[in-house]
C-alpha cells in the first residue's frame, strides 16, 4: 500500500447513506443569485459544537428576537410551506433544512418578498443538524412531500425509518407534533408502517385527505392534485 492509500485509509470516515438526489438544477436568474450572495449567509446556521455546548438557549439564541418555541422542516421544497408558516407564526422561530440550491433560493425570495425575520437555513443534510440540536427543543417538524424513492432497492433512502424516527423524537419535546404528507400511496403506506413501529415514541391524531387547519398549500401538492394525485396528511405527537 502506497504512502497516499494508506493516509486516506487513514483519513476514511464512514458516510451516511445519502437521501436527497441532486444539490442544483437549472442555473439561478439574477435575483436568486443576488439572494443566496448576500441574504442566504444571514440565514445560515453554522454549526459549532463548543457554541452549542457554551449556549444552552441554542437554537432559539439564531433568531434575532427569542421566540415562544422552534419549528422545523425537514426538505422545504421551493418553501412556500415554510415561509407560510413562519409568516403565520411571527412568533415562532422556524428552521428549514433543504440541500436542493434552487430550493434554497426559492425559500430566499419569499424571505425577502414578506419581510420575514424568523427563518434559518441550514442548506445540507438535514440529519446533520437534528445531531446537533440538543434534547427536546423543538415544538413542531414537518416532512412534506419527501422523495418517495420508489424502487425496493432504494428504500433506506426514504427519510422516515427508524433511525431517524429516533433521531426526531430525541429533539422533539413530549406533546410537540411530527407532522408528515406525501402524494405517493407507495410512501404513505410506508410511513404508516415505519410509524406504527414507533408507537412507543408517538400518537397518531390525524390521518386523512384532508389537510390540517393551518395548512399552508404549495405548489408542488397543487400539481399533485391537478394530475389526479391524492396527497395524505398525517399528524403524530410526542409522547
Amino acid at each position: 500500500m502506497t504512502e497516499q492509500e494508506e493516509k486516506k485509509k487513514k483519513n476514511y470516515k464512514p458516510v451516511e447513506t445519502r437521501l436527497f438526489g441532486r444539490r442544483k438544477g437549472r442555473p439561478l436568474r439574477i435575483r436568486k443569485t443576488r439572494l443566496m450572495q448576500e441574504l442566504l449567509p444571514q440565514l445560515t446556521i453554522t454549526l459549532d459544537a463548543d457554541k452549542n455546548a457554551k449556549y444552552p438557549n441554542w437554537p432559539t439564541e439564531l433568531f434575532p428576537h427569542k421566540p415562544q418555541s422552534v419549528w422545523l422542516e425537514v426538505g422545504f421544497g421551493g418553501g412556500e410551506h415554510l415561509a407560510g408558516q413562519a409568516a403565520l407564526n411571527p412568533a415562532v422561530g422556524v428552521i428549514g433544512c433543504e440541500p436542493f440550491i434552487n430550493g434554497v433560493a426559492s425559500l430566499l425570495e419569499h424571505v425577502e418578498d414578506t419581510r420575514l425575520n424568523n427563518v434559518r437555513i441550514y442548506p445540507d443534510d438535514a440529519r446533520v443538524l437534528i445531531d446537533a440540536l440538543p434534547d427536546a427543543c423543538l415544538s413542531r417538524c414537518f416532512v412534506l412531500f419527501a422523495d418517495p424513492w420508489p424502487k425496493a432497492r432504494h428504500a433506506e433512502r426514504r427519510f422516515i425509518r427508524p433511525d431517524n424516527i429516533a433521531r426526531l423524537a430525541r429533539v422533539i419535546k413530549p406533546g410537540g407534533e411530527l407532522r408528515l404528507a406525501s402524494d405517493a400511496a407507495g410512501l404513505v403506506t410506508w410511513m404508516r408502517e415505519q410509524m406504527a413501529q414507533a408507537s412507543d415514541l408517538f400518537t397518531c391524531l390525524h390521518d386523512s385527505a384532508t389537510p390540517p387547519a393551518d395548512w399552508v398549500p404549495t405548489r408542488y401538492e397543487q400539481k399533485g392534485i391537478a394530475a389526479g394525485r391524492v396527497p395524505y396528511y398525517l399528524l403524530f405527537v410526542r409522547k
